[in-house]
Formats: structure tokens, sequence, C-alpha cells
């Protein structure tokens, strides 16, 4: 009995020590919930007894939270608290998803600027971007996303570009919702001494596409981090990577290099004061100047004049030309201009700005292109990158191009990769995975729209290790009516269908008169496909490259109706372009130049060793350029096309140059082709129009001033077949038709 009571009051007290600690535990989570309400930021502490660790501990806050302000970490977090009051918005939560689901799709939408309003030249740059992207719209019901006439660039109080009253202004907005479905873009933030990220208004659930964005207030999944860019940096296409394909050794002159601002004092004056120990004047050249500012002299120190005169022995630009690593460390905020400009001069970045959102994060893996240092620790980085082998040297230099060329060289590219990432974020299901957005040609070629399986884009095909199919749709361009049985197309026709490789063929009936009827046509080995193309408001010459449905092979095989081939030719061409799926592969070459006297591109036809162009009147490609053509190129390029019936094969070829930075490629000789006589009552073909030289010429200016930059390669490279008019037995020779033509 008394064993009984031992047991119970034992008991008892267990219950009662398990139900303080569950209400203490409770009570104490409800506290922390309240806290957090409040705005306030938890955060782990050493142990009180742990004296050692309290000094270190607060230098990493430091480091993390912008040391040297001034601000103690409560003042802060206080700060912090009242800028990100939607900290925890995320797409889901902050984001309204139907105004994106209509028939207008992800469209964009502009603020009108105000009459006298101050917009600075790289927010013009932005929204200059974002009013040519294909998202565009001028009607805010079809907005799905929307983006202020109010320039919110530079939020640095002491700046010139200053925009005041921006509170009270977008409060003003109709549509503002608090910031729903909005993008804000910022470079600058803060102003000195503390460059806190504060934008001095309150940016509600709007999308923060920012500069120098720290890791601790950046939403996950919502905001977009960007890189910080000077107002010099191009609109549209941009200066092309520094690395010369193949370049070897990887190694440069330089090992490491730095030459930029000494901060005496304040914000980010504790990462640069400490550069110059790790300067050795052979391999390492880290350099600094004190001379820079109004009242520099006020605050110089010791090393000031010696560095002033080391930093001027060096040239910059021959520095990032000849340097392997590149030190990219904070300067008053996180961000630098140095990032950018050392990945366009594929000198690997080291990065020593601790808590650096990078830009793009959510969807470029920089483990690839850049060495992340840290600030605490920068007498290893000497160490660390001597460490680094010359294979990934070459690997990070490589990349560092195809991020820059892809994302960075223009504040286009930088603008539509900010609406790529929303668009993908909007619509997850057909959205790009981190391969696409990683590998060459960029996230921005891919659209998830035509598929989200690797396999079905041409420029995959090598690194899955996979051929494109064995079969090819014939697509006919026709413009004459069909009037006799004699006419090029009948005899075309007869030589495609005879391929065996050939699927099917598609007649793209652009004719002002009906097409004939079925019976009219001859009987084919292939399915035969009349398309009436005159359905659409006016016959348009790109027609030709819209998105069938009915093609369902890989390759595409493009004529025009008065094309004179072989069906060897057809066959050895087909077998070229199955080795080369990601480019133009045919008959007919044409080259461009740059006239010095015009100062302007000039277009040939002349015969020459050398071309940049093969025209798809008779050509293979892959069927994913025309889906690229007509959903990726501008609605005012093809209306060009249509309106002149002219060029479209010129702007296939700006494209798909673009897209793999390769030429396109010839095959065979055939310098002759055969000029049919045009039938009786049909048009004159377009080539004997005089004006039609002229509109060619016009077309790649045009065509370059939209791309930013010439995208079209040269090349002296054709294939012929390997025993074409060799003196072999003709039993032995596969396409021994060849000889002949």
């Amino acid at each position: 009995m008394q064993a009984r009571k031992k047991y119970m009051l034992l008991g008892l007290c267990m219950c009662c020590w398990l139900l303080l600690y569950y209400w203490g535990g409770l009570q104490e989570r409800f506290l922390g919930l309240i806290t957090h309400k409040r705005g306030e930021v938890t955060r782990p502490w050493p142990n009180w007894l742990d004296r050692d660790l309290l000094l270190g501990y607060a230098d990493q806050a430091e480091l993390q939270n912008g040391g040297g302000s001034g601000d103690s970490p409560r003042q802060r977090r206080q700060s912090w608290a009242g800028i990100y009051k939607d900290s925890r918005c995320r797409m889901d939560t902050c984001f309204d998803f139907a105004r994106c689901q209509g028939q207008s799709g992800f469209r964009v939408y502009i603020y009108p600027l105000e009459k006298g309003e101050r917009v600075s030249e790289s927010y013009r740059k932005i929204l200059t971007s974002v009013a040519e992207s294909r998202y565009y719209t001028s009607d805010p019901r079809e907005a799905c996303l929307f983006v202020l006439g109010i320039d919110t660039l530079d939020r640095d109080q002491l700046s010139t570009q200053f925009v005041p009253n921006v509170d009270e202004r977008i409060r003003g907005y109709p549509l503002w919702n608090d910031g729903r479905n909005h993008v804000i873009f910022n470079l600058y933030s803060g102003t000195w001494p503390n460059y806190t990220e504060d934008l001095g208004f309150n940016v509600g659930q709007a999308i923060l596409a920012k500069a120098s964005l720290n890791t601790e207030h950046f939403r996950p999944g919502f905001d977009i981090s960007i890189p910080l860019f000077s107002k010099e940096h191009p609109q549209k296409g941009g200066e092309r990577g520094w690395l010369v394909r193949n370049t070897v050794p990887p190694r440069r002159k330089y090992l490491l290099m730095f030459k930029g601002k000494r901060y005496l004092t304040g914000i980010g004056s504790d990462t640069r004061n400490a550069l110059h120990h790790i300067h050795n004047g052979k391999d390492i050249i880290s350099l600094t100047t004190c001379r820079h500012g109004k009242d520099w002299e006020k605050h110089k120190d010791a090393r000031c004049d010696h560095d002033n005169q080391e930093y001027e022995r060096f040239d910059y630009q021959e520095l990032l030309h000849n340097s392997t690593f590149c030190l990219v460390p904070r300067g008053r905020r996180l961000g630098s201009f140095r990032f950018l400009e050392s990945l366009q001069a594929a000198c690997i970045p080291v990065l020593l700005s601790n808590g650096w959102e990078l830009p793009f994060s959510d969807v470029i893996q920089w483990n690839q292109a850049v060495i992340e240092g840290d600030e605490r620790l920068l007498l290893q980085v000497p160490s660390t990158v001597r460490a680094v082998g010359i294979d990934r040297v070459l690997a990070l230099r490589q990349r560092t191009q195809m991020l820059w060329e892809a994302y960075f060289s223009s504040v286009d590219k930088i603008v539509l990769t900010t609406l790529e990432i929303i668009k993908d974020r909007v619509y997850s299901h057909i959205s790009r995975n981190k391969f696409m957005w990683n590998a060459l040609p960029g996230g921005l070629l891919v659209l998830p729209e035509y598929s989200t399986h690797l396999a079905h884009y041409p420029f995959y095909y090598l690194n899955l290790g996979i051929s494109p199919g064995q079969e090819f749709t014939a697509v006919i361009h026709a413009t004459s009516p069909l009037v006799s049985q004699s006419q090029p197309i009948m005899k075309l026709l007869q030589v495609v269908s005879k391929s065996k490789y050939c699927s099917q063929i598609i007649i793209l009936w652009n004719s002002e008169k009906l097409p004939p009827h079925r019976s009219k046509w001859p009987p084919m080995p292939v399915p035969l496909i009349i398309t009436d193309g005159r359905r659409r408001v006016s016959i348009q010459t790109s027609s030709r490259f819209l998105p069938h449905a009915a093609i369902e092979t890989e390759a595409v095989l493009s004529l025009d109706e008065d094309t004179v081939l072989l069906t060897s030719e057809i066959d050895f061409a087909f077998h070229v372009w199955r080795s080369f799926p990601e480019r133009i592969v045919g008959y007919p070459p044409r080259s461009h130049f740059w006239d010095p006297v015009k100062t302007a591109w000039g277009y040939t036809s002349k015969w020459t060793n050398e071309y940049s162009i093969v025209l798809t009147g008779a050509a293979f490609y892959h069927r994913y350029y025309h889906h690229l053509f007509s959903h990726y190129l501008p609605s005012s390029l093809r209306a060009l096309v249509d309106r002149t019936s002219n060029c479209e094969d010129i702007l296939m070829n700006f494209l798909v140059s673009s897209v793999t930075h390769l030429p396109p490629i010839k095959v065979a000789q055939r310098k002759q082709y055969k000029e049919m006589p045009t039938p009786q009552g049909t048009k004159m073909a377009p080539w004997a129009n005089p004006e039609h030289f002229t509109q060619r010429q016009e077309c790649v200016n045009t065509f370059a001033s939209w791309f930013g930059y010439m995208p079209l390669v040269h090349s002296q490279f054709r294939l012929d077949p390997v025993l074409f008019k060799d003196h072999v037995s003709v039993l032995r020779k596969r396409y021994k038709d060849l000889e002949r033509v």
C-alpha cells in the first residue's frame, strides 16, 4: 500500500513537470509569434557563458548587416521591419494569378509618364525594353503585370535622380492595390552614411527587381536580384565576351587583380582597406586609391600617397584582359559594376560581398561561373585561387561568357530575364528547368510553350547524346496559280516525294486564287497536304514560318515553288542536317558585308568562297525555329516582311545565327540554278522586281538594328559527298547524279 502511494506521488510529480514544460514552451512560442507579427526578427545568439564567442559573433553580424553604419543591431532591425512590412510575401500569397489566366495571357502594362516626369537614362531604357517586348500591352485590363512610370532606380536622397513623394503618388493609382502584380526596379537604395535598403516608400506586395539585395531580406521565389549596371550599358545587343574560342592556355599573365576605390570611412571601408595585404606586384595586383570624393584629403591616411602612386602604374582594361581572376569586393552597397565587367572579360569573379543575393539567383547556378569568397577570410583568397585547376579555370571562364551573352550584355536582356522569371513562376507547369537556364543558348531563347522536354530542342541533342529523326517534312511555298501540269512545282513534287526520307509534303498556298482541288495534283507516294494561307488578313510571306500543326517531324525542308533540285541532292542535304540539327543546311548561299562608305551593312548575291546566309528556298532546319520565328521575334519585323513580301529568309538566318552564334552550312556546289519561264497570266517573279534587291539591303540593316548587333557569321565551309567527282566506279558512288549538276 505504501509502495502504491509512493508511485502515485511520483507519477503526479511527473505530470506536473510535463504540464509546466508544455505550457511554458507554448507560452514561449506564443510570445515569439507575437514579436514576429510586430516585425521583430528573432536571431540566434551564443550562450552568455561563451564570452569568447561574443566578439566573433558581433563581427559576423556587422559584416552581414552592413558594418560601419553606426546603427545598433536593434535600430537596423527596426528600420528593416519598416521597409519589409510584407516580408512573408510569396507568389501564392501576394500575387493575383487570376489576372494572368485570360486570353491575353502574360501581358505587361506600363503606367503612362506624367507631364514633366523626370526619368533617368537607365530607367528609360528599362521602360523601352518592356514596351518593345512581346509581352507589352497598352490596355491595363489585359495586364498580368504592371510597371511604374515613376523612376524608382535611384533612391539615394542625395542623388540628383531621386524622385520625391513616390509613396503619395503610387497610392493614388487606382490599379496599385497595395502593389499586387507590380514589379519595381531599383539599382540604388539608402544614403550616406548607412546605405540601408530603404527605398523611401512602401513597396507593399510588389515584386522587387533590385540590385545589391541582401540575402536576409530577399524573399525567395518572389523578389528578383538584378545586376548593378551603368547608364552607359547598351539598350540592345551589347558587346560580345572577350574569350576567344579554345583559348590555350586558359590562365593569363596575372592570377588575380583588383583596381578601384578605397573607402577611408563608412560602410564597405573594412574590406577595401584590407585589399593591399594580398598585393605582391607580380601575379597578384591589388590597387586602391583614396583620390575620390570631394573631401578625401581630410580623411587620408599614411598609405594614401603610396597607394595613389601605385594605382596609376597599371591600366584597368589591360589588367582585365590579362587576369585569370578578378576580385569583386563590395562597395558602399553589396553590388558592384565590376561584376558585369569581369563577366564580359572572362575574368573569373572572386566575390567578397557577404550576404549578397547574386543576380537571377533563382535560375542561374553561379557556382559554375564565380568563386565566392568571405570578407573575413581575405588572406585565404590567393591560396584558394591558386588551387583551382586548369580544367576548372577554362570551364569557369566559358560559363562567364555564356551568362554574359545570354542575360547581362544589354538592358534588354536584363529586363527580359526578369520578366521571363516571373512568367515561369506564373505558369509553373510550363516553365524552364535549371538546365535550360544554364546551358547554351540560354533561357531567353527557350520558349517552354513549345515544349518542356530537352530532347525537343535541336541545340540540346549533343549534350543528351541523341540524334534527330530519320524523316523530314517538305513545306513548299506556292504563290502562283496552278495553270499547267508542266509548272515547276509539279516536277518538284515528284522529286521530293521520291526521297525515302520524306514523310509528307505540305503546300502552303498563298496565291490570290483558290487552291486547286486535290484531284488536280499528281498522285503521291507520301501524304500531300494543301494549307490555305489566304485565310489570313493578307497574303503573308512569313506565313511559311508559322508553326503549322501538320508538321510532325523534327526536320523541315523549306522550298520555293520554282526550286530545281535532284532527289539525291535532297537526300545528301538531309544527311548533313542530321549532323548539324541546330543550323540551317541548304544550297543557295548569300553574304553580308560592311560598307564603310555608306556606314551600313550591305547584301550581296555574288558567287564567292565566303557566305553567311543560306536561303530558305532550298534548305533544312529544325521545326522549333518556326515557333521561335512566330513567337520570339517582334510583330514589327514580321510586319515588315509581310509588307514587302521579301526578306523572310534573311530574317530566319538572323534568328538561327543569333541562337547558335554559328554560320549556316552550304552543301555541294550547284552554281547554276535553272530559271524557268514565268507561266502566262501569272505575276512577275519577285527577284525580277528592281526594288527586290534594294529592299533586302534595307532589311539587313533593320534586322541588325533590332538585334543590336550583327548575328550573321561568315563561313567558307562547304560539305560535298565523300566520293563526289572521284575517279572511281559509278557503282561505288552514292550520289553519282551530283556530278552532272
